[in-house]
């Protein structure tokens, strides 16, 4: 893989064995992807935030070069905050910060409601959470949803990884569409394709889609639920541009967290973080510097 030389590292971790990159000392910030992503994702992000912390970057269940087991769907979720869990004890993190998006942000929200305690804060990149209720389908975003249950078909994965070049296209879409400007991960276009052409990756990750159907479901037949707040103090940086993942979506982050800090993301899309790299990088090194400084 081009750029720097990575420090690769495998830990058994709730009966994975769970793939992560390492970098710099000093207090832990996991970093978790979203879908289609991995590791990599984190990849502009990694070494800037490793001059002042420890950052681990994990690949999570069913993505990258973690294991796939499948698994009861319905249990999907909970697993991977037990995940989580066990990852961070198997490293020696007592207490830790989590900065992370889309199916990432999932796991960072469960984990924060199940052990609070772990924590010292949380940061969010466009973050879906229970507030956005019902909108996911308004007509102006209904269309945008399509591949959520494209991704549950059991011809899927066959389907987009049929070849380099089906697959190049599927992914393709997703990371021109959902970032501010097209073109900005054609750099990284093929380290995309040979991760999600690895036996296994696109079900990996498609089945993030088949296990949480049932709760998608739920928020759009019944709308936000009622939660108590996490408290964990928090940080949320919401891309303008980003068409699946509305910024103006943000407006009940104060109905589910206690100690919210949110701004939209200028000149950003789904991908805020590997979009402007440099603005993400300075407001996670001031977010966390305030808690462990």
């Amino acid at each position: 893989m081009k750029g720097p030389a990575w420090n690769h590292g495998y830990v058994e971790a709730n009966g994975l064995n769970i793939h992560y990159v390492r970098h710099g000392d000093g207090y832990p910030l996991v970093l978790l992807h979203g879908w289609p992503e991995f590791w990599y994702g984190w990849h502009k992000n990694i070494l800037v935030l490793a001059e002042d912390f420890d950052v681990v970057a994990p690949d999570l269940r069913g993505f990258g070069d973690t294991d796939k087991p499948g698994g009861p769907p319905e249990e999907l979720l909970g697993d991977m905050v037990e995940d989580l869990r066990a990852f961070a004890d198997s490293l020696g993190f007592e207490r830790f910060g989590v900065v992370s998006h889309d199916v990432g942000a999932y796991v960072a929200q469960g984990f924060a409601r199940k052990y609070p305690e772990r924590l010292g804060g949380l940061f969010f990149f466009n973050c879906p959470y229970p507030g956005i209720g019902r909108r996911w389908v308004d007509s102006g975003s209904v269309n945008e949803i399509w591949y959520q249950s494209f991704n549950q078909q059991p011809w899927a994965a066959s389907l987009v990884g049929e070849n380099r070049k089906t697959c190049e296209t599927y992914f393709r879409h997703f990371l021109d569409h959902w970032a501010h400007e097209p073109g900005l991960f054609d750099e990284d276009l093929e380290i995309w394709v040979d991760n999600f052409m690895q036996p296994g990756n696109l079900r990996g990750g498609f089945d993030w889609y088949v296990g949480t159907r049932g709760s998608r479901l739920d928020l759009i037949r019944n709308g936000p639920p009622e939660l108590p707040k996490i408290e964990t103090p928090t940080r949320v940086r919401w891309g303008e541009s980003d068409p699946i993942l509305k910024v103006e979506w943000a407006d009940l982050l104060g109905d589910y967290f206690s100690d919210i800090d949110f701004a939209p993301f200028r000149g950003a899309g789904h991908f805020a973080h590997y979009e402007r790299p440099d603005v993400a990088n300075r407001e996670i090194l001031d977010f966390f510097s305030e808690r462990t400084g």
